[in-house]
């Protein structure tokens, strides 16, 4: 649990980072919705904000004034137990309130959240929620630069966000198998520091012995892939994977394209040659799935990957596991619309776990669960393979 104190320094820098991502942005870019699972750059900065009004504004300062009575409907995500909203593929269709407005808003709540922070009359209840809604925010920061990406990645002249973001850092050690003995190991959160509580319910597995890479997949070694028919070839592919490979027609990674024979694919500095030295990004599971039954390898579980983490470096991708997301022995959903945070995406979906560079500071730990369906890609996805 964060420190009283230290509380109203972590949210402001939190909300100012927020907006900093944005600043490259021009003014139509906040509107778009390319597809369902990427949200308009506006909406991002009102749902946010909205998570501090709904669940510790109105509950808890007195005298209380809303911003505007219908940001709830418009802001609201996915939570049945606060009331309606707008349907998540029609985000993209909120031409108002304008971007000047969501940042009025903003930056209203901010302030009355300031005040109310600085009163002294928080407790532990509204500590822990307002923690969580910092966390929340900066999941959203993440989101922010994938869907910036996706949106700014689709505009047919493939324009640049910025030239200082690095997707591509190099892992500069010699690839090795890293030796894990079979045996008893304990799994979950274990600790005061915060998380999510799909990471509770610290508990004992029984591993096998196995064998997982120093090192994550890197694209020369997915062009390899490529180039032996591994899209062409079903026999690498579960039979929902060829079936997405087929009715989709993928051939390549997400933003890649072949120009006058040469490998490119965009990045957030724009369009520019493939290194084949970085990590691979920007698969599904079913191609992770698909790569390793090439290499005659396996993806690992989460509980290997967990157990394994401290002896490779891990924080450039969102790893793809053999788990499905599950919950952990005891575990049991909050009460109230909290209780909707994870529980009730805990079907359909494999673990994921790592990070990614686009991952902000203090929001990474070995026990985080990330969790996608198989088909998804536009996270900076890649794969470390196990055997």
């Amino acid at each position: 649990m964060i420190q009283t104190k230290n509380i109203v320094s972590f949210f402001l820098e939190t909300r100012a980072y927020t907006e900093s991502l944005c600043k490259p942005l021009e003014i139509e870019d906040y509107v778009v919705q390319p597809v369902i699972d990427v949200s308009p750059p506006k909406w991002h900065l009102g749902h946010t904000t909205w998570f501090f009004e709904e669940f510790i504004l109105k509950p808890h300062k007195q005298g209380y004034n809303l911003f505007h009575e219908d940001f709830a409907f418009v802001f609201n995500s996915y939570y049945e137990s606060v009331g309606k909203r707008v349907v998540r593929s029609d985000r993209g269709n909120l031409s108002r309130p304008g971007v000047a407005k969501v940042y009025d808003y903003r930056h209203y709540v901010t302030n009355e959240m300031k005040e109310f922070l600085s009163s002294g009359t928080i407790n532990e209840e509204i500590l822990s929620v307002l923690e969580i809604g910092i966390h929340h925010e900066k999941q959203h920061q993440e989101l922010l630069i994938t869907d910036i990406k996706y949106i700014l990645g689709n505009n047919p002249l493939l324009p640049a966000y910025n030239d200082q973001f690095n997707e591509d850092p190099i892992e500069s050690q010699n690839p090795e198998w890293i030796s894990m003995e079979e045996g008893i190991y304990e799994i979950g959160h274990n600790g005061e520091d915060f998380c999510y509580d799909n990471e509770l319910g610290r508990h004992k597995v029984y591993l096998h012995e196995y064998s997982i890479a120093n090192k994550l997949v890197t694209n020369s070694e997915f062009i390899d892939f490529i180039e032996s028919g591994g899209y062409s070839n079903f026999k690498q592919w579960h039979a929902e994977g060829w079936d997405w490979v087929q009715q989709q027609n993928i051939t390549q990674p997400m933003y890649w394209h072949r120009i006058q024979n040469e490998w490119h694919h965009y990045t957030l500095n724009g369009l520019q040659k493939v290194d084949p030295g970085a990590p691979l990004s920007h698969i599904s599971y079913f191609e992770a799935f698909a790569f390793a039954e090439w290499k005659g390898c396996r993806l690992p579980t989460e509980f290997e990957w967990e157990a394994a983490q401290g002896a490779f470096q891990w924080g450039l991708r969102w790893e793809w596991t053999e788990s499905a997301y599950l919950p952990y022995p005891g575990y049991a959903k909050a009460e109230g619309a909290i209780g909707e945070y994870n529980g009730k995406f805990m079907v359909n979906q494999k673990v994921l776990r790592g990070g990614s560079v686009a991952t902000p500071d203090n929001h990474t730990r070995h026990t985080y669960r990330n969790f996608f369906q198989t088909n998804l890609r536009w996270q900076f996805t890649g794969l470390r393979l196990a055997k």
